[in-house]
């Protein structure tokens, strides 16, 4: 039987969950999500979701992008050269939240939905996403509620898929030129059209109604947690790292630049202030040392 694709499908999937996550996330701040619908000259456009200075979500974007193009951009087609030079259409959703209190993990998911029009052939479409966490204060807790959050979304879909997720998300949220994790991780994936669209819509699904069920709860934990001005200092200077992976490595910010689109919308992600200092050393056996040597090291959190 033909593999049919309903990209509506998969465009009404992610504005209603675009909703949802707005919604939650308002009731937990009280502070309304501005909103901004716009265009793209090419073809196609988008819905822009932005909290700024919440009593919780110091800034939160929730982004909504559906657009055409002529020629897929250089980030698209890393794996998939022999798609150089072909139409698209691409959709998906981008939330990257940013709280005020350092005890609270900054948070990221992205779900990506692309079709490349091949003159002659079968449209090639596939799937990519995920989401992870970075936090400034560990705890052993909540690292656990997120992997097995996490797991609990990709485990009816194959037992094998979770540790191959939750290793690509390892590897990827990686700055190289740091040698050091974004943060704790979570899932990852690419390329994703095995089975079939049906499969694996439906896992992308899964993921993406995972997230909240992650997040929320450690948001709840640690949003009311007493901090200093040094653990606020930190938390903007390891913010940094979260600007240094987005323009450097990110694709879906590389994807956002090389196709032209909106600029504002595509640096939502950055963070509302941060800091640089030179050649910081945290103090010997520190929460901001054990951060470093114990929870930015890539483990098996489920069983240690």
């Amino acid at each position: 039987m033909k593999d049919v694709i309903n990209p509506e499908l998969v465009s009404d999937y992610l504005k209603n969950l675009q909703k949802i996550i707005c919604q939650k996330f308002e009731y937990e701040d009280t502070k309304k999500f501005k909103t901004d619908n716009w265009k793209r000259t090419e073809g196609g456009g988008g819905y822009s979701c932005i909290l700024e200075q919440g009593q919780i979500f110091e800034k939160a974007g929730v982004n909504f992008s559906h657009i055409l193009g002529k020629q897929l951009p250089v980030s698209a087609i890393t794996t998939r050269p022999e798609l150089s030079g072909c139409a698209f259409e691409a959709m998906g959703i981008s939330i990257v939240v940013h709280p005020r209190n350092p005890h609270v993990p900054t948070s990221h998911a992205n779900l990506r939905f692309f079709v490349a029009e091949i003159p002659g052939k079968s449209p090639v479409w596939w799937f990519g996403g995920g989401f992870d966490l970075t936090p400034y204060y560990g705890y052993d807790e909540d690292a656990i509620h997120w992997h097995k959050t996490a797991k609990t979304a990709c485990d009816s879909f194959g037992k094998d898929i979770y540790p191959h997720y939750k290793d690509w998300c390892d590897r990827y949220f990686y700055l190289k030129h740091r040698n050091e994790a974004r943060g704790i991780g979570g899932l990852f994936f690419d390329d994703l059209n095995k089975p079939d669209f049906t499969k694996s819509f439906a896992l992308v699904k899964s993921i993406g109604d995972h997230y909240l069920p992650a997040y929320l709860p450690i948001v709840k934990r640690r949003k009311d947690s007493l901090y200093s001005e040094k653990e606020r200092e930190f938390q903007l200077y390891r913010r940094g790292r979260y600007v240094e992976f987005n323009l450097v490595y990110d694709r879906g910010t590389l994807f956002g630049l090389q196709s032209q689109g909106r600029t504002e919308s595509i640096l939502i992600s950055l963070p509302p202030l941060v800091r640089w200092d030179y050649n910081r050393e945290p103090e010997k056996n520190s929460p901001e040392e054990r951060l470093y040597n114990y929870y930015l090291k890539p483990r098996n959190w489920l069983s240690d």
